[in-house]
């Protein structure tokens, strides 16, 4: 088990640079298969979607669980302009050590409601990133029992910063706060309950006119900074542009610390409809 101590001794260039990104981000699912979310909202009147499976081995500290598999469904709506609200529900399964009971558990996890709001676009010219704010409400839908779902209300807040740095690449800055509830799904993620800050970022490249490859960092850390419950990973990935509206997504991955998977992989698809 990795301690606390021999965290801080380790970690402290990594603190610094998680608050930092909370610093410049002006205050996590979004721009698949990264969870550092994009500025981009969905058009009015019109309807985007998401699929992603993505298979997990857990840390050694998290034993009895292995691994899990989280396969992800999100539909969002353009409600209005540079508004849009979406839904969001993962399918879970959790493999438990020999002599566990249940071995293996699988099921609904928690349902998510977001809100998310493009206030600036970015303008030609202009040094000044587009800017975008999120608020999820998550309920406890996942069993407890089994460890599909928290059984708290989640509420989180997060600000979205997001500028060209040349016309092929884009660079995406996260930060956020859940206010209550805690930050897992399923097994994954800080188990704390309470104020829980988080922050992110993306760099994302067009490659050709089909395939897009980007890099991200991500984290998490309780109200007290206690690195012993947090959470750090990254990860690279991309889309390849299958046809106009329909992308295949797809990312590799990994972190240390109790709340993030030691390795990941995950396939999806984005659809415009």
């Amino acid at each position: 088990m990795v301690t606390l101590s021999r965290i801080r001794v380790h970690s402290r260039s990594v603190l610094t640079l998680l608050v930092t990104l909370m610093i410049v981000s002006a205050t996590a699912f979004g721009q698949q298969p990264f969870y550092t979310d994009d500025a981009d909202v969905t058009p009015k009147g019109r309807f985007h979607f998401e699929f992603s499976n993505e298979f997990d081995r857990l840390q050694r500290s998290s034993f009895p669980n292995l691994r899990q598999n989280t396969a992800d469904f999100e539909l969002d709506y353009g409600l209005f302009d540079g508004f849009e609200v979406s839904i969001e529900s993962p399918l879970l399964m959790i493999f438990n050590a020999r002599g566990t009971s249940p071995r293996a558990a699988s099921g609904i996890g928690d349902t998510n409601f977001g809100f998310k709001y493009n206030f600036r676009r970015e303008r030609d010219g202009s040094r000044l990133p587009a800017m975008t704010i999120t608020l999820n409400v998550e309920l406890p839908t996942g069993d407890t029992r089994r460890q599909l779902g928290s059984g708290l209300s989640d509420v989180a807040l997060n600000g979205i910063l997001q500028k060209s740095l040349t016309r092929q690449t884009k660079l995406r800055l996260n930060g956020g706060v859940l206010f209550s509830g805690n930050e897992t799904t399923g097994v994954i993620g800080i188990k704390t309950r309470g104020v829980v800050f988080t922050g992110g970022a993306s760099l994302v490249r067009d490659m050709t006119r089909k395939l897009k490859l980007g890099a991200e960092i991500t984290g998490a850390v309780t109200r007290n900074f206690d690195l012993g419950k947090g959470r750090l990973q990254g990860q690279i990935g991309g889309n390849y542009a299958l046809r106009e509206g329909l992308t295949l997504d797809f990312g590799i991955g990994g972190g240390r610390f109790p709340a993030s998977p030691r390795f990941g992989l995950q396939i999806g698809i984005s659809a415009d409809f």
